[in-house]
């Protein structure tokens, strides 16, 4: 599948989407002469305006053809839906090969426009984002037209997640229809590069250790006995998948840098940090001299798969019984 990404500058949304129609209509001749395309777009308003401003452009082309959106065999069938249609934008676009697919419509409209798309009757269907997630439309070329989505809650627009976005561009050239796909990316200008970085480059696997970490600890101190000492979980932790993430990229973990030494006294306060709080579980031992030794309650919980956690709260259970059974006696 080919990817192409444009920046487009200004400060505002809605200008913003204005200057990216003409691209769209570019990317429509360019990339989808008489095929199907999906243009995703962040609101019901942006798929009107969007429809409305695409069939001007191609009114004011002489080069276009109105086979390219429309097929002429299907042009009672669509007449007829547009005569129903009850929204006023979708009854206007249609006659040009043009529909448009959101939330607002009411169903009979919905289901005109998906069956009209989906036989190939009209190609050009502008849609927002719910979409990529529904039915699986056929389409050689997909536009996503800017990333970005006004949230009520904040009172401002914010990014679509990163899934979103890898939905909509797996709409183009599904393998069942076509084995050829587009998919054309328009982004504000300073978001550019990260959704080059995206799309060109992985995206670094980070561990997740951290969250269970004292889980580990506690088996390797109470099952397989490799941590008898401070010093020994440290050298565990230089066997871990977050030791080498650490050493590439020290700031995703709160490490200055990925010196030896700052690395070193991070590896060092995990392990101490960890142990500590196994000794307050009741889990292991920590003594005086840095050595570990396995509690009872730690075995158990290795043992039986159980959070570090449990112990701590069954060593409170089993004290508070023994304190009520000594004031009984």
């Amino acid at each position: 599948m080919e990817a192409h990404i444009a920046g487009f500058a200004g400060k505002h949304y809605c200008p913003r989407m204005a200057t990216m129609n003409k691209p769209c209509y570019a990317a429509l001749r360019e990339h989808a002469p008489r095929k199907p395309a999906l243009i995703f777009v962040a609101s019901r308003r942006q798929t009107r305006l969007t429809a409305l401003d695409l069939i001007s452009l191609a009114a004011a082309d002489d080069d276009f053809s109105g086979a390219s959106w429309l097929d002429a065999e299907y042009a009672v069938d669509v007449e007829d839906a547009a005569r129903r249609a009850r929204d006023p934008a979708l009854r206007h676009s249609l006659p040009f090969g043009v529909g448009v697919h959101h939330g607002g419509l009411c169903e009979s409209d919905r289901d005109a426009v998906e069956k009209l798309f989906e036989k190939g009757a009209i190609r050009v269907l502008v849609c927002t984002a719910t979409l990529a997630w529904g039915v699986n439309f056929p389409a050689r070329l997909v536009i996503v037209k800017g990333t970005e989505f006004y949230d009520a809650k904040i009172g401002g627009y914010v990014d679509f997640p990163v899934t979103d976005v890898l939905q909509m561009m797996g709409r183009a050239g599904r393998p069942q229809f076509d084995d050829v796909g587009v998919a054309c990316i328009f982004v504000h200008a300073p978001k550019k590069e990260f959704y080059k970085k995206f799309l060109y480059e992985p995206f670094p696997v980070e561990s997740k250790l951290a969250g269970a970490l004292h889980d580990h600890v506690m088996a390797e101190v109470c099952l397989s006995g490799s941590v008898k000492s401070v010093a020994d979980c440290v050298t565990w932790l230089k066997w871990t998948y977050l030791y080498r993430r650490l050493r590439q990229n020290p700031s995703y973990y709160g490490v200055d840098d990925n010196s030896d030494d700052a690395v070193a006294a991070y590896l060092e306060a995990t392990a101490r940090s960890t142990l500590a709080d196994l000794d307050a579980a009741g889990a292991v031992d920590v003594q005086e001299d840095d050595v570990v030794v396995p509690a009872t309650l730690g075995r158990v919980a290795s043992y039986y798969y159980l959070d570090h956690r449990t112990t701590r709260d069954a060593a409170v259970s089993v004290d508070a019984v023994d304190e009520a059974l000594s004031d009984d006696s």
